[in-house]
């Protein structure tokens, strides 16, 4: 038989636990706008702290934050979107009229009337047909989804307004519930904010920094629908093992194919060695200058975090394996042997 003591203690932790249930399943279909705006508050903290110092008010200087990054974010989508879908459905009719097997022919000559040409011809032009059809049908269906979009929006905000005004006791409430002890809790706090500073800047800023730099080079030697190119850049420059040469470079053997031979070779020297710089110092530079994560993690973390999260998981991803690595790491050298007990 259990003791009453026993007995409400355990009702305690089984009523939390269907709570906390519950809870997730209440905010599963907002979570990604509220990491959405976590990380907006992570990003933009210091800016508000720097507004804060000039207005004295909290309330204001939120609403001020929030007003810029509103500018930064939706002005350019009101005046790129158009362009954005014009070009993508203009890749995709020119993707239907393109002979792959011609393309490899005259890149690879040792492959031509080989079976291996044809089958490969034929998968790359159903691969890119395939994913600029997706393209477009995502696009088409933001706006046809505009009410969801516009609600989610709004989540963001909320989260975002209230994280900034509310960051810092938001982090002391947080701190009260850990059972950690002092040294080991301080511990964690500095490590996960390296690794939080080395996600999002190592990969994610410079990543869109070096597909914006790769853009630039498209614009310059006038690659066709450059604008859609360099999201691609952006996109793939986030990605590890990947990187905006997946981009510039099939962009270099268009100009080529093209007898676009001066265009096709200045663009080759813009990637090979403005763009390719971000790679080999910028983005070391941000990773590991105050913690070194592995890079199976990152890699990992952001194809499963894509797969599950949205795009968002590219962030996501990695920063749920390091989280909880980082703790499982803890536990191993036996820093939590006093979790409990100071």
């Amino acid at each position: 038989m259990i003791d009453e003591k026993s007995f409400k203690k355990v009702s305690i932790f089984v009523a939390l636990g269907v709570l906390v249930v519950l809870t997730v399943l209440l905010l599963w279909p907002l979570i990604t706008s509220i990491i959405s705006g976590l990380i907006l508050v992570y990003i933009f903290y210091p800016v508000y702290e720097k507004i804060l110092k000039v207005v004295k008010e909290k309330n204001i200087s939120a609403i001020i934050t929030i007003i810029l990054i509103a500018l930064i974010i939706f002005l350019p989508l009101w005046f790129l979107l158009p362009i954005l879908l014009k070009q993508i459905f203009d890749i995709y009719l020119y993707v239907q009229k393109i002979d792959f097997s011609l393309l490899i022919k005259t890149i690879f000559p040792s492959l031509a009337e080989t079976e291996f040409l044809k089958d490969l011809a034929g998968s790359i032009s159903s691969f890119i047909s395939g994913l600029v059809s997706r393209t477009l049908s995502s696009s088409s269906k933001m706006f046809l989804d505009l009410p969801a979009f516009a609600l989610k929006s709004v989540v963001v905000f909320f989260v975002l307004f209230f994280g900034l005004r509310d960051g810092e006791l938001f982090k002391s409430y947080v701190k009260s519930l850990s059972p950690f002890s002092k040294t080991t809790e301080k511990d964690l706090e500095e490590k996960l904010k390296n690794i939080t500073s080395s996600v999002i800047k190592g990969y994610i800023v410079v990543g869109i920094l070096q597909g914006i730099l790769a853009g630039i080079g498209l614009f310059i030697f006038r690659v066709p629908n450059a604008l859609i190119l360099t999201i691609a850049a952006i996109i793939t420059s986030i990605i590890p093992v990947l990187g905006a040469w997946v981009v510039w470079i099939p962009a270099a053997i268009y100009l080529f194919v093209s007898n676009q031979l001066v265009s096709a070779i200045g663009l080759t020297l813009y990637g090979g060695v403005i763009v390719s710089w971000i790679d080999n110092i910028l983005r070391p530079y941000f990773v590991a200058r105050k913690t070194k994560i592995s890079f199976a993690i990152i890699l990992i973390g952001m194809i499963g975090g894509l797969l599950v999260f949205g795009i968002l998981g590219i962030i996501i991803g990695p920063l749920i394996l390091a989280y909880l690595l980082l703790v499982l790491d803890a536990y191993r050298k036996k820093r939590v042997s006093s979790l409990f007990f100071e």
